[in-house]
């Protein structure tokens, strides 16, 4: 019972709290205000500590979706965790979680980012092995280590600003020298390493260690999204340089998942290398010049995402825990308001017209199609918009419509808690998109296209539908693609064997060098012969004393013979 009060207290808290926020932010959005409020911690001698918060429309409307997805995040962990032992303890870590993310979020000044940033890292690892097994550790460690890269890069480009006079990065927004290069350097080094782009995106995937409400909450608007939003924040600066080699990452990382998922079969993987391609989306918007929509898409995408990811916990927890989406197929006989909220949440992924997702991407399509920019990265941006529709539709036909592959005698149930979160997330999801354009853009930006460049995202869409369903479609006289050309699909569904980069191509060479170093320092001269030395030296005694002890009499003859033959020489 404390356990249910406790849920429902802070999922009513943070819904309020997110109210509250959203709507000052759309207030200030329309009055154009910002306020930046100076909280003196301490003061000694002059010198004074002040922790300053940033309200601005940005940082309010996101913290208005961090705060509502937390909301129906906790309400759906009452069921969900419910059997669980440590249940206040996950509570607790979830909310810890938020506040670092709301602490990252309002924060125009470096240190504090760092603390929110920090804290971010350090939790998620916490969730990250929650479960307590050999698998999770190693995924918590994965995690750890590789947002270590991207806490070591806050904390250069926090001593790299000594030589500006101050850490509120919002002053420098319009001065450039050559000292700033090297800041943003460091800078989307932090990004890289927080929302896993090439080569930092191994630990993403892993991360789906975690509980299923925790990765709802990692990959929608918290942990995944803080390196787009400082690189947001940060979007100013690389006015002034030349982006294209972080535009290719973003670009190559976003096909590198696409291709990825496409030939994955853990659902909660799949999912995640979508959130993975989404990520790649938003960066690239970024370093082409296109940070508000770049934060348009984010707002929206967090909303469908954590839908998917709920709908998939429920999913996995009907099927006893079975991620492999070989073994589903039919749900939608036994967990129809399930589905159905999985259905949608996938078309709003995929752009469907006039759901959330497609006002946000079609509007970053139709601007880059209009600037006549590279059409390497253009053909490669409508490439990736397909795979997104392909492994979508895969993981629709292998989940939810394909015959009847579940296991035998499970307990399907669709419990209140879980479907009243997903209604809202629902909701969300078809109308928070044109409703945001509308405050954000009220003129929006017209655009005019040939029809055929109009309608290429379109082809791109069809075609991205029929890869996936000849990908997944089988009957027992066809196989599958995938099985035909396997070592193909084992090369393309490895994320180009990034995870294996990041762990055992690391760690074994380390590995191989520390033991040639305890070769030859520990074990090496001063052992063999200060200690072993001695050790032989006594051991060859004594092994010649129990040889005389043991053969005396042999030794007094041989001696006695010896002894005569040299007198008669």
């Amino acid at each position: 019972m404390v356990k249910m009060n406790l849920y429902l207290f802070w999922m009513i808290f943070l819904f309020f709290m997110g109210f509250i926020s959203m709507f000052l932010g759309v207030y200030f959005m329309q009055y154009d205000y910002l306020f930046l409020l100076d909280w003196e911690i301490l003061m000694v001698n002059s010198s004074c500590m002040v922790m300053t918060l940033l309200f601005d429309p940005m940082s309010l409307i996101f913290v208005g979706c961090v705060l509502f997805i937390s909301s129906m995040v906790i309400y759906y962990s009452l069921s969900y965790m419910s059997l669980d032992v440590n249940n206040i303890r996950f509570l607790f870590l979830v909310l810890m979680f938020v506040f670092s993310m709301f602490i990252m979020i309002m924060s125009p000044n470096m240190v504090s980012i760092l603390l929110g940033w920090d804290g971010l890292g350090l939790v998620s690892y916490c969730l990250v092995i929650y479960f307590q097994n050999f698998k999770s550790y190693g995924a918590g460690m994965l995690t750890i280590l590789t947002n270590r890269l991207g806490d070591v890069a806050i904390l250069l480009s926090i001593s790299w600003m000594l030589n500006f006079g101050s850490w509120h990065f919002m002053y420098y927004i319009f001065i450039w020298d050559s000292w700033m290069f090297y800041l943003l350097l460091l800078i989307v080094l932090a990004g890289f390493t927080k929302s896993a782009q090439i080569p930092f995106s191994s630990w993403l995937p892993a991360a789906m260690a975690a509980p299923t409400p925790v990765s709802a909450l990692v990959h929608s608007s918290t942990l995944v999204t803080a390196g787009v939003y400082l690189l947001i924040r940060f979007s100013d600066f690389f006015l002034n340089m030349n982006c294209m080699i972080f535009l290719l990452f973003s670009v190559l990382t976003m096909i590198m998942s696409g291709i990825g998922a496409s030939f994955e079969f853990d659902l909660s993987k799949i999912i995640a290398l979508s959130t993975l391609s989404q990520l790649g989306f938003m960066m690239s918007a970024i370093f082409f010049g296109l940070p508000l929509f770049a934060f348009f898409h984010l707002l929206t995408h967090a909303f469908f995402k954590a839908l998917l990811f709920l709908c998939a916990g429920l999913m996995i927890h009907c099927m006893s825990d079975s991620q492999d989406i070989r073994h589903m197929g039919g749900i939608i006989n036994s967990l129809p308001f399930t589905c159905m909220c999985f259905c949608i949440s996938n078309l709003s992924l995929c752009g469907l017209p006039f759901l959330s997702g497609f006002y946000s991407k079609d509007l970053i399509l139709e601007i880059y199609s209009f600037s006549g920019f590279n059409l390497f990265i253009y053909i490669l941006y409508c490439f990736s918009v397909g795979l997104t529709v392909s492994y979508t539709f895969r993981m629709l036909y292998y989940c939810v419509f394909s015959g009847m592959k579940i296991y035998s005698c499970q307990s399907f149930f669709e419990d209140f808690n879980m479907m009243f979160s997903m209604i809202f997330l629902v909701f969300m999801s078809i109308i928070f998109g044109s409703s945001l354009m509308w405050l954000m853009f009220p003129m929006p930006p017209i655009i005019y296209l040939s029809f055929f460049m109009k309608i290429v995202p379109l082809i791109f869409i069809m075609l991205g539908a029929l890869i996936g369903y000849e990908l997944s479609v089988f009957y027992s006289s066809l196989n599958l693609y995938s099985m035909d050309f396997h070592y193909v699909s084992f090369f393309l569904g490895n994320m180009w064997f990034m995870p294996k980069c990041s762990t055992v191509m690391v760690y074994r060479p380390s590995l191989f060098l520390s033991k040639d170093l305890l070769d030859m320092m520990d074990m090496g001269w001063g052992e063999q012969l200060v200690s072993n030395s001695s050790l032989y030296l006594a051991y060859l005694l004594g092994k010649f004393n129990s040889f005389c002890q043991i053969n005396n009499l042999k030794i007094f003859l041989i001696s006695f013979f010896l002894m005569l033959l040299i007198f008669l020489i």
